[in-house]
């Protein structure tokens, strides 16, 4: 991964939660790293629903943008080196493409090729509650060598806003990447929050 290109490939798919996948890749350009976007027709749905941008405004904060039908697209190769995938936010559909090896749709192709050449995929699942199967198809991409990677918001940090707690659920991803964003305090790092508490309080109930 340290030899790999600074190429990051983005999915959006149709779950809700657009906000990551705009946040991802405002923070993938504040990090100079080259960004591959591809938005599923449910995406694109999404945000109409959740979100005042214009498609087009979307697409703007990508360098590189593709149809989802794209099967040609340069990130359907293995030959094309990228650092990696994050879909933000993933569907159970598109996460059940992936588990199942469906790759009809340049999302799950893209996933596909980052799995077989050993490259991270990280999938920001947003579901609940899950059932088995969703369970076991989070397992198969986990077996896979996939991470599923929830947005769960932390609260250690003291968040003031929604989009405090969307940056540190971007800037966790992105560690899995070996990539700092600097945009959120860290436990136990001068800036974290202090409190009366030596342990987080989920530490402390366990």
């Amino acid at each position: 991964m340290g030899n790999a290109p600074r190429r990051m490939v983005v999915g959006i798919t149709g779950a809700t939660g657009i906000v990551y996948g705009v946040r991802l890749l405002q923070a993938l350009r504040e990090l100079k790293i080259e960004s591959h976007l591809v938005v599923s027709k449910a995406g694109e749905m999404t945000r109409a629903y959740e979100t005042d941008m214009s498609a087009e405004e979307l697409r703007s904060l990508a360098d590189v943008v593709y149809s989802p039908n794209d099967i040609a697209a340069p990130i359907s190769s293995g030959s094309f080196r990228t650092m990696g995938m994050i879909v933000a936010p993933c569907s159970v559909r598109s996460m059940s493409d992936i588990a199942h090896g469906v790759t009809s749709g340049l999302i799950s192709r893209a996933a596909d090729v980052c799995l077989k050449e050993r490259r991270r995929l990280v999938l920001m699942l947003r579901e609940t509650p899950l059932h088995a199967g969703h369970l076991k198809s989070m397992l198969a991409v986990t077996e896979m060598g996939g991470i599923i990677a929830p947005p769960v918001p932390a609260f250690y940090s003291r968040p003031q806003s929604l989009d405090d707690m969307v940056t540190h659920t971007i800037g966790r991803v992105l560690d899995l990447f070996d990539l700092d964003l600097k945009a959120f305090p860290r436990w136990g790092e001068e800036g974290a929050a202090e409190t009366d508490e030596e342990v987080p309080l989920s530490l402390s109930l366990d």
